[in-house]
This record gives C-alpha cells, structure tokens and sequence, in this order.
C-alpha cells in the first residue's frame, strides 16, 4: 500500500498511550475496513480485502499484532488486545457473510442462465426419411400383393445348383463365369453371392405345389466396375406366377397394370422378342416414357419408349427340376432392377448416389 492510504496513515499512530485514543484508532480501523469491502463486493472472491487485511507478512492485523501489541505498556495492552480481537472478529464475520452472498447470488445466476424458458420454441431436430430404394420396394410391393401375390426372401449366399443349373443356365454359360459372378473364396463348385432373386423360384417349387405367385426382393450382386449406371450391388423383385392354365395374355395383362400403375395410368407397354435361358418365350417389357408420354425427348433417346426389365413364360425345362408337369402347368416370371426403377420415377441420374448416403440428397425424398 502506498502512504497515500488513509489506513497506513492510521496505522502510523499505532503508539497511542491511552484507553480512549486506542478505541478511537480502532474505530477508524473498522471504518476504514468496510470502506475497503464495500469497494471490493464487485471483485470475484474478495480477495484484494482479505490479503490487504489478513494476510500473514503485511497484513494490517498482523502489523497491529507485532507493532503495536507485543511492545504495548501494560496500561495499554489490554485495551489494544481487546478492540483487536473485536476488530479480527468483525472482519471475519464481514468477509464471511459477503463471501456467501456472492455464492449465492453466483448461483440463482446460474440458475437464471441455464433455466429453460418454456415459452420459447422447440429445438427442430433433423429427422431420418425412407431411402429412396426403400420407397421403392414398398411401392412395388403394394402393387403385386393386390393382385394376390406373396413376398418371400431367400438367402444372398446360394449354390450354383440354384442360381444357375435349376434356371436351365448351363455349366459353361458366360454368366458363370467368375468375370461375372462373385464365388466365396473363387469355389466355382461351391458357394456365390447370387446375381439375381430367380433362386427362390426354384426353392419354393420345390416345396409349394401350384398355384403359385411370389415376388422375391433383395440385394443381388455381380461383378460390374461401378460407373453411373453400374454397381457390383444392386437390388431386384423377382415374381413369379405358376398354375393351371396361365397364359401368354395373363402375364401380359399383369405387365400392363404394374406399368399403369408405377408410371401412371396413361402409360402403354410393349413386348420385345427376347432370351432367357430360364424363359421361353422371353420379352423386354417397355413402357412409353414417363416424361415425355412417348413424343420423344432426350430421357427416351427420342424413341418414345423406356426399357423396363426382362420376363416371359417359365422355360417348361424349369418345371423338371421341380417336380411340377410342364403338360399341366404354366406360369411366367419376371425381374425387375429396383435401382434403375427408382432412378426412373425420381429422376436420378447416377446409381452412386443411392449409396452415399447423402443426407442433402436423401431429403428430397421424404
């Protein structure tokens, strides 16, 4: 402290020989005291007060104990001793009560600030969606089950017996090789991950006699290099439709309501000569385009017509490796790429983004 302080200066009489003038100087210590804490109320912890008054080298109690009350003359020690235990009690009291006021005033602060005002409005968390694929697949779900097909899943890890040789695709078919087929640990003999959802046509002839009609979705794979319209993973219905005198009309017929009803009801079909080893005869199904109603635009190629998957009446050789009389029952099948139907409705353009999870993309789609 500098000499300029009122208390120093007081401090500066410490040799007062009498009762009265000692009660006096300590009566200006005390005012001087409150004087310091009532500048000091605003600082965090009081701290420039209770060094200034208490501390243990050069505080003002401490100064008075050394400079005035040890070398006191009898007469006077008494009376030193007294107003200076008054005075050590006083400050300890005051710099106790004000500490607690501050906490608590600290603390309904706190409180204040980090109450929650119920009047303001909601935090808006995003929220996820339905992938677009997931869309997809409900909504030709919704259309077949309504013509009375089932749903059944299969597995994705199959035997070439039924992904292949049970489908009449015969042991040197290209789409057996291992450039196109992913074979679990290159076994060609063993184990695949299936390239289509036609296996499960043969697993539940194999256990259901006719009347028959599924449709099969799941993840497919084959070994494509991914570009815009490509991906070693993609998704596929598979239906299927066996009973007495199922004909070539029937499957038609069914072909021309899943188009009205994906793509709209203006929509037309046509049939296109085909081959599937699993089909015959086979057909290309395509529909007039959905943007341009098949005047031509640059979606369709100015064709007028959009390709949407291949199908045709099940291959009689199929029905031998299940038991069924190809001479009393027919049926046809069918498989679609969910994928390229979704790209179609939505207008995506590229397959990627149906798997990188974009949430800026998968929010158009709600």
């Amino acid at each position: 402290m500098t000499t300029n302080d009122p208390t120093r200066q007081t401090l500066a009489q410490l040799g007062a020989d009498s009762p009265d003038k000692v009660a006096t100087l300590f009566s200006e210590l005390r005012a001087a005291f409150d004087r310091d804490a009532a500048q000091d109320i605003a600082s965090i912890d009081l701290g420039i007060t209770r060094v200034k008054w208490q501390g243990r080298k050069s505080g003002i109690l401490s100064e008075i104990t050394e400079h005035w009350l040890k070398p006191a003359s009898k007469e006077v020690k008494p009376a030193v001793g007294q107003n200076l235990n008054a005075l050590k009690s006083h400050i300890e009291e005051r710099i106790a009560r004000l500490t607690a006021e501050k906490d608590a005033a600290g603390e309904q602060s706190a409180a204040a600030r980090d109450k929650i005002d119920l009047s303001l409005p909601g935090i808006e968390r995003a929220i996820g969606t339905r992938h677009l694929i997931r869309q997809t697949y409900d909504e030709l779900l919704r259309i077949f089950t309504a013509i009375g097909f089932s749903v059944v899943a299969g597995p994705e890890i199959e035997t070439p017996y039924y992904n292949f040789e049970a489908l009449n695709i015969p042991e040197h078919h290209p789409a057996r090789d291992n450039m196109d087929t992913f074979y679990i640990a290159g076994a060609r003999g063993g184990h695949l991950l299936r390239t289509h959802t036609s296996p499960m046509q043969i697993r539940t002839m194999e256990k259901q006699k006719p009347p028959v009609r599924i449709v099969v979705p799941g993840k497919v794979y084959r070994r494509d290099n991914p570009d815009a319209t490509h991906g070693y993973m993609f998704h596929q219905i598979e239906g299927l439709a066996v009973d007495t005198d199922i004909t070539f009309c029937d499957f038609k017929g069914t072909v021309d309501y899943f188009a009205r009803e994906f793509l709209g009801p203006k929509t037309k079909t046509r049939l296109r000569p085909s081959y599937f080893p699993f089909t015959e005869p086979s057909a290309e199904v395509d529909a007039t385009c959905h943007v341009c109603g098949g005047t031509g635009c640059r979606v369709c190629k100015q064709s007028g017509w959009i390709e949407l998957f291949g199908a045709g009446m099940v291959n009689p050789a199929v029905y031998g490796f299940v038991g069924y009389d190809p001479e009393k029952y027919s049926g046809f099948a069918f498989g679609m790429g969910v994928d390229r139907l979704a790209m179609m409705k939505y207008g995506v353009t590229e397959v990627p983004l149906l798997f990188q999870n974009d949430v800026r993309f998968l929010k158009q789609f709600p």
